[in-house]
């Protein structure tokens, strides 16, 4: 868990960053890219996220149990990028994710069941481009727990877009990761002041545990 600056923490809550939007009744569990490019030590992407893996592991057994819905995102390019613009350009390692490479898949004990939404991205928000926002208005949703990779890209991106089509963003902070711990702090304050909840792990279990029916 990131301990924060007292004093940083303290100044934006007195100039009125932070506040909880809190937990709605109709959550999804949106999981972010955790493919094998963030997992596999000989990617570029790779990301050192095992502990991440556990912890999102757990969330989704949770979330299934309660029967609350799963939305998945990955990767995929047309070799070669065609279809990622400036940002495929940008960032010479998203060629790990060209249609035919292994690295775009799920990891072997995360994996999308039958019946849960898996959506293919070009792009760093789960919603750009992917029909989300719909299929999250058609299930009635009001509130996103965001767990994935990386923090200070597709999770960001995907979080500031679930508040701004009208979802109270939860980010679940141990669920979510990034390669660099200074990346992942910064990310995580900034989010919290601005944009999202900051969770931890046990209290998403709590939540979705009193979703039962």
């Amino acid at each position: 868990m990131v301990k924060w600056n007292v004093d940083k923490a303290a100044d934006y809550s007195a100039s009125g960053f932070g506040r909880a939007l809190g937990f709605g009744r109709r959550p999804v569990l949106l999981v972010v890219d955790f493919v094998m490019a963030y997992l596999d030590p000989s990617s570029p992407l790779y990301a050192g996220v095992e502990a991440e893996l556990g912890v999102l592991k757990r969330l989704v057994d949770a979330a299934r149990e309660a029967g609350v819905p799963i939305v998945w995102t990955r990767v995929e390019y047309e070799p070669g990028g065609a279809d990622g613009g400036h940002f495929y350009r940008k960032i010479k390692a998203l060629k790990v994710f060209d249609r035919g490479g292994s690295l775009g898949d799920f990891h072997p004990d995360l994996r999308p069941r039958e019946g849960e939404l898996v959506l293919t991205k070009q792009y760093p928000s789960a919603f750009f481009g992917t029909g989300l926002e719909r299929a999250l208005q058609d299930m009635k949703v009001d509130t996103v727990l965001v767990t994935g990779l990386t923090t200070s890209g597709c999770v960001r991106a995907s979080a500031l877009d679930a508040l701004q089509y009208g979802f109270a963003p939860v980010i679940i902070e141990d669920a979510c990761g990034d390669r660099d711990a200074e990346v992942q702090r910064a990310n995580i304050f900034d989010l919290g002041a601005k944009y999202a909840d900051i969770i931890q792990s046990d209290d998403a279990l709590s939540y979705l545990s009193s979703l039962k029916t």
